[in-house]
């Protein structure tokens, strides 16, 4: 096993492809693929991409630790009692342990993610 991960930003392989839970969505019909292309620490920590389609979800992240990178698309994330952000291509952010808030995705959106929970 190789302790160096190369994260592809346009995996090959097939995506596992989901949506929100129900009790999540907001608006619009968002649709998910996510390509895990690493898991450590007995599935605690993982790397990969995710895409999602337009649509508006609650976002809750709990326990979980979230690093993103956006590759593609744009999106506006809003923490509760919170003003709204938008982040595009090139924009980095986190999404610490106990965030609540609003994704809005407006522009098909792929990132690299890291979480750990």
């Amino acid at each position: 096993m190789s302790l160096l991960k190369t994260i592809d930003p346009n995996p090959s392989f097939a995506p596992q492809e989901s949506g929100p839970l129900p009790e999540r969505l907001i608006s619009g019909d968002p649709a998910y693929k996510t390509w895990v292309q690493d898991a450590a620490r007995w599935e605690t920590v993982k790397t990969g991409v995710w895409e999602a389609t337009p649509g508006e979800t609650r976002s809750v992240k709990g326990e979980l630790f979230e690093f993103c990178h956006i590759l593609s698309g744009v999106v506006e994330i809003t923490p509760d009692g919170g003003r709204p952000v938008i982040y595009k291509a090139g924009d980095s952010f986190v999404m610490k342990p106990g965030f609540v808030g609003v994704w809005k995705t407006i522009e098909t959106v792929r990132k690299m993610y890291l979480t750990v929970s």
